[in-house]
């Protein structure tokens, strides 16, 4: 049930983070990891996300960047179907993760595995224990929330909430935080910064797990690196409760009058200068990206799916929109299609080879990875925006 001294130095010797292999691996006299088994993705074959890299020359200047910064991890190598997005989403998680900001960095990389706790996400807790425990964190942290700092169990209960209920966080549950005493409150600058850390590794979860992206990697020597189970870090001790949530409910005529666009885009840039702008390009990216095929068909316009995509999950969360035709989401979206994003959307953890294999049969993987990108950007603005109604009803 805890992280145990041994298994540190396990994580140290056998796993260094995939910062410190790709950066400093020929120095230190060992090889580049490479993909155990099935490549990078569990439901892709690894022929296919190796051809990406090989074909679009765009992508040598992202993986440089990414290895220099140490990001270049299988996630990556999935995302690297859409060169544009992935620049964007490297780009704006350096940022969070490594820019000047409002939190110190231990705290980045431990509300990461927060987040990534909530959904049992082992392969981003790994991620970010790595990188938590290189930049000094505590280690007697891993061994539950209740060892960390009060400051940080006291994001306990609003990370459950934007990972789970996201619709019932109200200025209360802000004020609570913000006023906890003056060592342990946090400053609106520093809430912001936690709430877009959190919402984002709760929708990247939901890509990890939708497009099943791989827990090993392969190192030199027979070593071999998995992804620790739940049961080997107390990773559901970390996201502050030993179960998951309760069965979800969903949220009833709770739409807010609250838009990213209106809202929620200079409520961030005011509070943490140039994130705004940063989630606004990879939220539009994402929305936007279209190659205009389907398939084997070619000029195609596929504006109303993804706009039927993006809407469905908005409303999935309770946000709609007055001048959308909601007829349009079961006329594009079928029933298994439908399943696989209310599963992805909510209960990433629990998605299966044949869901994915399941929609869109005739589609190809790049279309199925770019489903995911809409689906982890539209939950990550849905729950964003609640968390930044609360704070803006909070400062009113």
């Amino acid at each position: 049930m805890i992280v145990a001294a041994a298994a540190e130095s396990r994580l140290y010797q056998a796993a260094l983070s995939v910062r410190e292999l790709l950066c400093n691996g020929p120095e230190l006299g060992i090889q580049i990891p490479r993909p155990l088994g099935h490549g990078p993705s569990r439901f892709i074959p690894e022929k296919e996300i190796l051809q990406v890299g090989t074909e679009d020359v765009r992508l040598h200047t992202v993986f440089a960047d990414a290895l220099a910064v140490g990001h270049l991890d299988n996630i990556t190598l999935v995302m690297a179907f859409h060169p544009q997005y992935l620049e964007s989403f490297l780009k704006t998680q350096h940022y969070l993760l490594q820019m000047d900001g409002p939190l110190p960095l231990h705290f980045r990389h431990y509300i990461g595995i927060m987040a990534a706790a909530r959904h049992q996400c082992s392969y981003l807790v790994n991620l970010h224990v790595n990188d938590f425990l290189h930049v000094g964190g505590d280690p007697k942290w891993l061994n539950g929330l209740e060892n960390a700092p009060l400051k940080l169990q006291n994001l306990g209960e609003l990370n459950k909430m934007l990972a789970h209920r996201p619709w019932l966080i109200a200025k209360e549950h802000i004020e609570k935080v913000l006023k906890t005493g003056e060592h342990n409150s946090w400053s609106l600058a520093e809430l912001i910064h936690a709430m877009v850390l959190l919402t984002h590794y709760h929708s990247l979860a939901s890509f990890t797990f939708g497009c099943g992206i791989s827990p090993k990697i392969h190192c030199a020597g027979d070593h071999s690196f998995q992804t620790s189970s739940v049961g080997g870090y107390c990773i559901c001790d970390i996201a502050n409760g030993n179960h998951r949530a309760e069965e979800i409910p969903s949220p009833t005529g709770n739409t807010p009058d609250y838009s990213w666009e209106d809202h929620g885009f200079s409520l961030v840039n005011r509070l943490y200068p140039d994130v705004g702008q940063l989630l606004d390009e990879k939220f539009h990216i994402a929305y936007n990206l279209t190659y205009n095929t389907m398939a084997m068909h070619t000029d195609v316009d596929t504006s109303m799916l993804r706009r039927a995509i993006w809407n469905y999950i908005h409303c999935m969360f309770g946000i709609r929109y007055d001048d959308y035709d909601y007829g349009e989401i079961n006329q594009l979206l079928d029933r298994s299609f439908k399943i696989y994003i209310k599963t992805v959307v909510c209960s990433p953890e629990k998605t299966t080879r044949r869901m994915y294999d399941g929609f869109w049969r005739q589609f190809k993987h790049s279309e199925k990875v770019h489903v995911n990108l809409l689906l982890m950007e539209a939950r990550m603005q849905a729950a964003l925006l609640y968390a930044l109604r609360a704070i803006t009803h909070y400062m009113t």
